[in-house]
This record gives structure tokens, sequence and C-alpha cells, in this order.
């Protein structure tokens, strides 16, 4: 199979998406520092280079996370030269396959926000290159955890209040508010 690699900017400025013509991992999981990558062959590598300060992978995509003070005209090239030959060479994100949990647990409510996060809002959080997770629900308030291009993203805030926030509200009436939790 011939791959191909192309890239997407996302809503934050200091991640990038590069994405393959290859399913790469079912589900996502975040490497947000050098020393969680420990167990992903893929993101050690990625994390070799100076340059970059956070890792995140779903589907068909890798999100690298640039440091402050480089621009993407003198990285991208490099990155999307490495992820081609990573996936080329079959390089594995996860030392250990593990199968994405998608059972729902809790309260009705609770239920109902899990299923509306996996199945509305995290296909939209993936096409910007991150990932959410449902955290908890107590007294009407979601807790989330955003992950990859979302963590540290400017307009997370936005989409978080102005966009999930107001979807939960809308179909789940317990909801009052959506917080996230810091990483």
């Amino acid at each position: 199979m011939n791959i191909n690699v192309y890239t997407e900017s996302t809503p934050n400025p200091a991640t990038m998406k590069f994405i393959v013509n290859k399913l790469l991992i079912n589900g996502s999981v975040d490497y947000p520092t050098k020393e969680s990558a420990e167990k992903s062959p893929f993101a050690k590598e990625l994390y070799k280079f100076s340059f970059v300060n956070g890792v995140f992978f779903a589907s068909n995509f890798v999100t690298v996370t640039k440091t402050e003070g480089v621009e993407w005209n003198d990285i991208e090239a490099i990155v999307k030269e490495f992820v081609k030959g990573a996936v080329e060479s079959e390089l594995k994100v996860q030392a250990e396959e593990q199968a994405e949990d998608v059972a729902f647990e809790g309260t009705d409510a609770e239920v109902k926000i899990q299923q509306i996060l996996h199945d509305y809002v995290r296909p939209a959080v993936e096409q910007d290159g991150g990932a959410i997770s449902y955290k908890s629900f107590n007294d009407g308030v979601v807790t989330v955890e955003l992950r990859g291009s979302c963590s540290g993203c400017p307009s997370s805030t936005i989409t978080l209040k102005s966009g999930i926030e107001n979807l939960l509200k809308r179909m789940v009436p317990e909801v009052t508010e959506v917080v996230s939790e810091a990483m």
C-alpha cells in the first residue's frame, strides 16, 4: 500500500494534524509528555525531535504539538516525511494494542451525556485533531477532559461553552454547566 500523508491546520496554532490513508489506532491515545510516550514506539520517535511538545493519535491521524519559537513552515515537511516513514515501516502507536471501551455507566442522565459526547461531540473534536472524554456529572456540572489539539487551544473554551454546553443543556435538562478538567 502506498502511504499518503497530508496536513491540516487545527484551531490551535501550536498543533498540526498529519493525516494518513491508513488506520493507525482504534479510538485515541494522548502522549502529552516525552515521559508518557515510553509505551508508544511511534510517539517515542517523534519526541526525539526537539521541537515536538505533544503527540496525540486518533483513527487515521497524529496531531503534533510544537514547541514555542518554532514555525510550522520550518518543520512541517520534516514531520510529514517522518510520519510517512513510520507508517510504512509499521511503527506501532502502542506497544500493546488496547481495545476501545465504549461502555457507558452511571445514572440515566450520565449514560445519555456519555452517549451524546461519543456520538456527536467526539467526531467533531477529532476533526480538529483533538479528543474529549467524559469524567463526571455532579450537581448539574459535566466535567470533561480535552486532549490533543484541544488541550491548550485558545478556542477550546468557546467550543466548550458555546458548543458542547449548549448541546448538552438542550438534550439533557439536568445539565447546567460543562467544565474542562486540567491535564
